[in-house]
């Protein structure tokens, strides 16, 4: 199944290359005001970190909008600029949320965990430190997919949370695994100047990850008594496989001599 995700999403984002570039430059133009703002303002911290929420507000809002708007592709449908700015919309209360979530870790991060660890330099600050450390990482494995389960599912935000953590529970050693591999696809973005696959890359991986993964819980439903560790891939991607098929690097290269 990990074969087959990573395959598929190669093809996604080769068919929708360009596409993929234009809305990783609209988050690297949306990445400059948490990035160059607050620093103008460290004289005046409330007003630098309010600067700060705003900016990451903007970026949240602006993953929010291209997650709904990648799972055309994942889908294998088509994504116009048109339908990108009329999800803006639907997609504002999920950025929002996502915003505020990532907010508090950056606050936790840049003062709460440094306090604990060298202010009250004792076991009980290392305590601490740790219980929020495990508890963010826990948090970003599981709301990782919150756009994918939000949008996919069409639940309230509530629920999709509540949902987040179900899946990471019930898949943990696959989330992580997600996590690792954005987090290197992230890495590789940095010597591309965040254009491939960059965000929108990592996001499409994701909303494609967890619509693959919801073929289990089909298959589940459908079949009540079965393992939950033995779940038949194989036949329940014949269908995918199909439509996603095979290429070679001619093509890649040349696809209109296919």
């Amino acid at each position: 199944m990990i074969g087959f995700l990573i395959k598929k999403t190669f093809y996604d984002s080769w068919d929708n290359l360009l596409k993929i570039v234009l809305l990783n430059l609209g988050f690297i133009i949306c990445a400059m005001a948490p990035i160059f703002i607050p620093p103008l303002l460290e004289k005046v911290p409330v007003l630098g970190y309010g600067m700060l929420f705003v900016g990451i507000a903007l970026c949240c809002v602006y993953l929010s909008t291209v997650a709904l708007s990648l799972k055309s592709i994942s889908d294998s449908s088509f994504l116009g600029f048109r339908e990108f700015f009329g999800n803006i919309k639907h997609a504002l209360p999920a950025g929002l949320v996502f915003a505020c979530f990532v907010f508090i870790a950056w606050l936790l991060i840049d003062i709460a965990i440094p306090f604990y660890l060298f202010s009250m330099n004792s076991l009980v600050g290392i305590f601490f430190a740790a219980v929020i450390f495990w508890t963010m990482a826990i948090g970003f494995f599981s709301l990782q997919f919150f756009f994918a389960i939000h949008f996919r599912l069409n639940n309230s935000i509530l629920k999709s949370l509540k949902k987040c953590f179900i899946v990471f529970f019930d898949n943990s050693l696959f989330c992580i695994f997600i996590f690792g591999y954005n987090a290197l696809c992230l890495l590789i973005s940095f010597f591309l100047a965040f254009l491939v696959p960059g965000p929108a890359g990592l996001l499409l991986f994701l909303d494609e990850a967890f619509r693959l993964r919801l073929l289990k819980y089909d298959f589940l439903e459908e079949n009540p008594g079965a393992p939950r560790k033995k779940i038949p891939w194989d036949t329940l991607l014949i269908d995918e496989r199909e439509r996603t098929g095979t290429r070679s690097l001619k093509n890649f290269i040349f696809p209109w001599k296919d």
